[in-house]
């Protein structure tokens, strides 16, 4: 636990950067409660309470980037607390100690660890769930299942892929051939679980607009390698306690969540590292009891300490370039001061597209000065995550009020083929010129030229891509 906080503490503050998720954290959490309820109404549903949580963080503590990170270090240090405890119980002290240092050294541990969003909580949650289990299993008395149960429905509340640590529970459980009673036991509060999420999974459905920017798995090769290593581990005959077997445990939480989200993935991508985050506990498990495995047959000789220095040497690049803006596919901060920077009192302000809107938020002086030609409705007040914009005529005819204009648009993503975002670029082509253009991590914003003599220069029709692009 405190290698945890040590390294959560370690460079928290990402050279004082946001990037864009943690952006959208930092502007909710500072609404009232009934702003982010009806915000959750149109977008976001899903990330509701995590909101709702952070509001009351952020009044008492205040807004900040410590007060954004702070609440993800601390729930992972406490889901390491629990990963050692359960390797403890499991396989004995020495595979609780190893399992609770190989924790929080997995890269995507102290990648989420620093993280203004849920995964860290609901990896916490999930942790204590599962620790919950294995004692339910063993003492099977109702207030533990009552305890594992609402663990789990909090944790699924917290993100509802959550609902995937319940399916390998699950599978632990049938695998363990545990007595009927308990198969009964955990039927019950499986189903409570269900029977809590339901109403937010079917008004979430409605929503499924938000995740459409999943094209393909994403960051599929760090689960690859990390399941394929716990197999590797599981193969050696670990040491085991209670009806529960370790690697009975571990496996069904390493591999099932992420297998189901890519069998999943034909007919909706939804494969995201980061929605099953606490699969990282089985493979610290796994590494924890497979050392206490080669520890006890005292096969340590000189080659393998030497390897367990080269691995831990290994994975100092990779926490050092995690604690940098560059580690996440765009930096909201660098976007709002290149705005300021390129931008003038009175030019006006184009997001491409709008939903773009959300890198600039957190920090309204960066366009203070500038006019946003295609709000209508300012995102506070329309209970929505980007605002509300004007139709595409009055777009197209306040862009021509002006001189300049600085556009932001996003690297690699499509803009949505709407009439706004159409007009806004058919205008931007016959109008103006781009004077000039400003790259930063994820994004690029682009002085535009007001044109005055649209004849003397060509109209070339656009190109598919530059229309998919927008």
């Amino acid at each position: 636990m405190s290698l945890t906080l040590a390294l959560g503490l370690w460079g928290i503050r990402r050279e004082n950067t946001l990037w864009g998720d943690e952006s959208v954290t930092y502007q909710l959490a500072q609404r009232d409660l009934s702003q982010i309820w009806h915000t959750a109404q149109h977008i976001d549903l899903v990330h509701a309470l995590y909101y709702a949580v952070m509001h009351g963080i952020f009044g008492l503590f205040g807004g900040g980037l410590l007060t954004l990170r702070l609440p993800s270090v601390l729930a992972m240090s406490v889901a390491a607390s629990g990963v050692g405890l359960l390797a403890l119980r499991l396989a004995g002290p020495r595979a609780g100690l190893l399992a609770g240092l190989v924790f929080p050294l997995l890269p995507q541990v102290q990648k989420y660890a620093q993280e203004g969003r849920s995964y860290a909580m609901v990896c916490a949650l999930v942790t204590w769930a599962t620790y919950a289990l294995v004692v339910s299993v063993r003492h099977r008395v109702r207030w533990r299942w009552a305890v594992y149960g609402s663990t789990m429905l909090l944790a699924c509340l917290l993100h509802e892929f959550a609902v995937l640590a319940l399916v390998a529970h699950g599978v632990t459980l049938v695998v363990s051939r545990v007595p009927r009673p308990v198969t009964r036991a955990w039927s019950a509060a499986a189903a409570g679980v269900v029977a809590g999420l339901l109403p937010l999974a079917v008004r979430s459905a409605g929503q499924s607009e938000q995740v459409s920017w999943i094209g393909g798995p994403v960051r599929l090769r760090y689960f690859l390698v990390v399941a394929v290593v716990g197999m590797a581990c599981a193969r050696a005959p670990l040491r085991g306690r209670g009806p529960v077997r370790l690697a009975a445990l571990a496996v069904p939480i390493l591999v099932l969540p992420g297998l189901l989200l890519l069998i999943a993935s034909p007919v909706r991508p939804l494969f995201v590292d980061r929605y099953v985050l606490y699969s990282n506990i089985g493979i610290a498990l796994l590494l924890g009891a497979w050392m206490d495995y080669f520890h006890r047959l005292r096969r340590w000789s000189r080659t393998a300490w030497i390897a367990v220095v080269a691995a831990l040497a290994a994975l100092v690049p990779s926490s050092l370039s995690l604690r940098t803006p560059q580690s996440r596919s765009n930096d909201a901060t660098a976007v709002g001061a290149a705005v300021r920077q390129e931008g003038r009192p009175g030019d006006g302000l184009l997001y491409l597209s709008g939903r773009q809107r959300i890198l600039t938020g957190a920090n309204p002086e960066d366009t203070r000065f500038l006019t946003d030609l295609a709000l209508a409705q300012d995102p506070v007040s329309s209970n929505t995550l980007a605002g509300v914009e004007l139709p595409a005529e009055e777009i197209a005819a306040r862009m021509l009020e002006f001189e300049r204009i600085v556009a932001v648009r996003a690297v690699g993503v499509h803009s949505p083929a709407t009439p706004q975002e159409e007009a806004k670029t058919s205008t931007l082509r016959r109008h103006f010129h781009a004077y000039g253009t400003t790259h930063v991590n994820g994004a690029r914003v682009t002085v535009y030229l007001r044109d005055h003599d649209p004849a003397a220069k060509p109209v070339p029709e656009p190109t598919a891509r530059e229309r998919a692009v927008g």
